[in-house]
Parts: structure tokens; sequence; C-alpha cells
């Protein structure tokens, strides 16, 4: 069954084929036809970035094969139209080319010819998925032949010149995390950040060391002490306390902290690619502190009860992948880190399909 598109809807919901009335991101299943409505952009695809959640569970599905990982994404986009992980729920981003802008569209500033990284998530985001012609597994990175279909609505960004595509790309994929940062954080607060070795943490934790300010304090939680980006963080003094504690373990991740924080955490920031954190995160914050749940593992019902459960009268956010001025602010933290920018160069600049 295909929808038709006599009347194509800024949401995208035009393309939802199942269930009737469903939005495109919550939907099981959406069209993918690559043909651009007239409020639509059209892009060939080169290369997916999937999210590290639910790489993690496709790669641990797979025990690590990058073949059966490849034939597993396969199957998600030829059932649903798109990649939306049914286990975790989340997808990823791509980059690629502006193939063809729609009508209704000309004002916008993109042109076919563009590269651009798209900045919604793969969950929304009609995919024909031709081949995929390698899987990078240290990354989450995976290359296609495919074409996607942006929305009215859609979040896009052109590839910056002073950065390399790849690593924008690995960049983009988290922009909300140091931008959400930014907004919470402030000077003299307590700041930890679970999971402080990702892309997102590192990240997270030089936005937080920046607004914190020389009052404040960042403490970085990291199952590995001895992993070149938990190394990076001590060095490059992006932490001032680093902590090693398996975030599944609520009550020892909460009293590692407190001993560098007696009176635990103004704002806890949950970066982690694992389920099974979200009491570690409510245990490290002090009462009327900030919970931001970035990781796309987290449960928020065992957030919400768990809260309660511990009596904790705190504020939780969602990790809403989106704020204003999000791409810029994650780009701009990467080029004022140069030892983060040198990480992230190390591992995905220049990598070929």
């Amino acid at each position: 069954m295909s929808v038709t598109f006599e009347r194509p809807h800024a949401l995208g919901t035009h393309r939802v084929i199942e269930p009737a009335g469903a939005m495109p991101q919550s939907a099981w299943k959406i069209d993918s036809t690559p043909v651009a409505c007239e409020n639509e952009i059209l892009c060939e695809v080169e290369t997916l970035n999937i999210d590290s959640a639910s790489f993690k569970q496709i790669a641990d599905a797979e025990a690590g094969d990058a073949d059966k990982i490849a034939a597993h994404v396969e199957r998600i986009v030829r059932e649903r139209g798109k990649q939306h992980n049914p286990v975790t729920g989340s997808g990823g981003m791509f980059i690629g080319r502006v193939l063809e802008v729609g009508r209704a569209l000309r004002g916008v500033d993109v042109a076919p010819g563009d590269r651009i990284a798209s900045l919604v998530s793969l969950t929304l985001t009609p995919l024909h998925l031709e081949s995929i012609e390698r899987v990078d597994v240290a990354t989450g990175r995976i290359w296609v032949k495919a074409k996607a279909i942006l929305f009215a609505s859609g979040l896009w960004a052109k590839l910056p010149s002073d950065i390399d595509e790849n690593v924008a790309l690995a960049v983009l994929d988290v922009a909300g995390a140091p931008a959400q940062v930014k907004r919470l954080v402030k000077p003299g607060q307590t700041v930890v950040v679970i999971g402080a070795d990702g892309k997102s943490g590192m990240l997270s934790c030089a936005q937080a060391k920046l607004r914190a300010g020389a009052t404040g304090r960042v403490i970085g939680v990291v199952p590995d002490l001895t992993t070149p980006s938990a190394r990076l963080l001590v060095h490059a003094g992006l932490v001032d306390a680093l902590v090693r504690s398996d975030a599944r373990d609520a009550l020892g991740t909460s009293a590692a902290v407190a001993a560098h924080a007696p009176e635990l955490a103004d704002v806890v920031v949950n970066c982690v690619n694992v389920p099974g954190t979200e009491l570690a995160s409510i245990l490290c914050a002090k009462d009327d502190a900030i919970v931001y749940f970035f990781s796309m593992s987290t449960s928020f019902t065992a957030a919400a009860l768990g809260a309660e459960g511990v009596g904790k009268d705190i504020t939780m956010i969602v990790g809403n992948g989106y704020c204003k001025g999000h791409a810029d602010t994650a780009l701009q933290t990467l080029r004022d880190n140069p030892a983060i920018h040198a990480y992230f160069n190390a591992k995905y600049q220049g990598a070929q399909a």
C-alpha cells in the first residue's frame, strides 16, 4: 500500500502508511518513495550515522558482525520505510547532497548540489535504501546508496568548510547535548556528566566547564579511566574530577560522585548508551536540581517513578535533540576545544567507503 500525495503536509503526515493518523516519527511505516513533493527536499544519501543506543543494540544482537549489522539495518528500512530501531525507538542522521527542492520551498537557503547533514532523526525520515556499501562497527557509521526526503519542517545544516565532513557529522549527531548544557548550566554550579567519555559527553563536559566557570565544578563519570577519551578529559582540563563507575549501579555511582561533591550536583547530564542508568542520575542530583536525559536509552517511566521512589524533588528534562542554534553551538564547541577536535579528527576524519 502506498499513500497519495495530493495534499502534502509540512509535517510529513502525507507519508504515513500505518497506523492512520500517526505522525511520521511515531508511525510504524511511512512511504519512502524517492520523489519530492512541492514542500519536500530530495537528497542523495551517502552516509548514515546510527545513534549510539540504536547501533549498540543492533551490533550486540549481531555479535559485532558488519555484514549481519548491514542486513539488520536493511530489514528495518525495508519494513518501516525509515531507519527506526523498533527496540530502542531511535534512529540517527545522514549526510548527503541535495538533489531537488520542491517548488514551494524555493525561498529556503539550500539548492541542488549543496552538501548537508540532516538534523532530524532518521526515525521520521523517509529513506529509500538501495544498498549498504560498508559498516564501520567502531563508529556506527554506514555508507549507503540511498535517497531520503526532508519535510518542510525538517532541520538540516550545510556542512562547514573548516571541519572535516565526517567529523562534522559526528558532532551534529549529538548537537542537542552541548547546546542544552549551555542553556542549563549557570556559573558556580556543580555539574555531573554521566557517560562523559562519549561524543555527547565530551562536548557536554567542555560546555559545562565553560558555563560553570572557575567557581563551578564538572565531574565526569566513565566506566573506564584508561580510554583515550577519558584521559583526554583529564589532561585537557575539561573535568575537575573523573570517577570510574558503572552507571547501572545507582548507589555506587552516587557514592563515587559524593566523594567529590558531598552536596551533589546542580545539573546532571546523562549521555550513556545503555539502559538502566536513570536512578544513578537521580541520586547524583541534589534537591531542586536539573537532570537532563540526553540518552536515547532512557526509560522515562523508570526516571519518573525512580525519582518519586527516592523522594527527589528535581526537574527532569527529556533529551530533545533540538534547540535553537544547536548546530552552531556544537560546532563552535569543537572549534574552541583543540584537544576534542584532534580526538574527533583521529577517530572520524577522512573515513572512506
